[in-house]
């Protein structure tokens, strides 16, 4: 049967949890009739995770891809999308948070064309609240204000995805939370619903208040790339006119107390900061001209379209 759905399932020293998530996914997936796999990455794990998961390897529908190292639930989530034959694909975490029951609906609302991509949202999340809802609330309010995609929980992993929607991200950093942001800036439609979240039973969290950091710089990131990849002059632009500009002012008004009033301005701080003001804003002009030199060099030498075509109407003829 061809693979209508992938189920994408990043691990990391999950190895109580790979047998129940197995046994809750399994039957879900069954009756929903339709081809089907599941894709556990190993993200270098240390227990038995592995092992865990070569236990599965008599199920046709399983597959595995195992890490030399750690390196991140964002390349975990890129190695699955990379290796998924389904037309529409399904990420959740592996700690049995995310409820298997909820992938029918979202895989649904994909699959009838009206959505391109579906996030979760843990409406009634099952965790503590200084340590992960809190973190959670103010990095989904920052990200909506920044990016202008207002959703309740970017931090759910359980989402459906349009196989064509993953297939052209590029992701990197800490970049698969911001997915829906990214994609949505490409003309994709985005689309929320709640979905059920059970509490921890087994293993380790492995996320923390430290990652708001993360968070943060990989947003300031996300929102570069989402309004100046193809336009840096336009960033730097104006912040190097503005401080040249401010550099000018200072210097004509410090030339004028010279030459009209005699007045020494060899010591004067202000006389610094005006020079200061027009060498960075120099600087920054400079850096916006050589950004613009480098996205043509980019677009151009690997023939990167600058746009993303969501269907050709009647026959393609390149």
């Amino acid at each position: 049967m061809a693979k209508e759905l992938s189920v994408i399932i990043p691990v990391y020293n999950e190895q109580e949890n790979i047998r129940p998530l197995y046994d809750a996914l399994k039957p879900v997936l069954e009756a929903m009739g339709v081809g089907y796999e599941i894709i556990f990455v190993d993200d270098g794990s240390t227990d038995g995770t592995a092992a865990a998961i070569e236990g599965l390897a008599s199920d046709p529908n399983v597959r595995a891809l195992e890490f030399r190292r750690n390196f991140g639930q964002t390349a975990a989530f890129a190695a699955g999308f990379d290796h998924a034959e389904g037309e529409v694909i399904i990420t959740m975490d592996g700690d049995l948070q995310n409820d298997p029951i909820d992938i029918p609906k979202l895989f649904d609302m994909v699959r009838n064309g009206k959505y391109d991509l579906v996030s979760g949202w843990r409406k009634n999340r099952q965790d503590s609240f200084l340590n992960r809802k809190l973190p959670s609330m103010l990095a989904n309010w920052l990200i909506g204000k920044v990016t202008g995609v207002k959703l309740h929980d970017y931090g759910c992993s359980l989402k459906a995805y349009r196989r064509d929607v993953v297939k052209n991200l590029k992701l990197y950093g800490e970049m698969h939370r911001f997915i829906p942001a990214v994609a949505n800036w490409y003309g994709v439609n985005v689309a929320e619903v709640e979905t059920t979240h059970h509490p921890r039973l087994r293993g380790k969290s492995k996320y923390g208040i430290g990652r708001t950091v993360k968070v943060f710089l990989d947003l300031i990131t996300v929102k570069f790339l989402q309004s100046f990849s193809t336009k840096p002059i336009q960033f730097f632009g104006p912040m190097g006119l503005a401080s040249t500009a401010g550099g000018m002012v200072i210097s004509l008004y410090l030339a004028a107390q010279k030459l009209l009033l005699g007045k020494s301005i060899g010591g004067r701080p202000l006389l610094l900061l005006g020079v200061l003001l027009i060498i960075i804003g120099v600087q920054l002009i400079g850096m916006g001209l050589l950004g613009e030199m480098i996205v043509r060099v980019y677009h151009e030498s690997q023939k990167k379209p600058i746009y993303a075509l969501k269907k050709i109407i009647g026959p393609d003829n390149r």
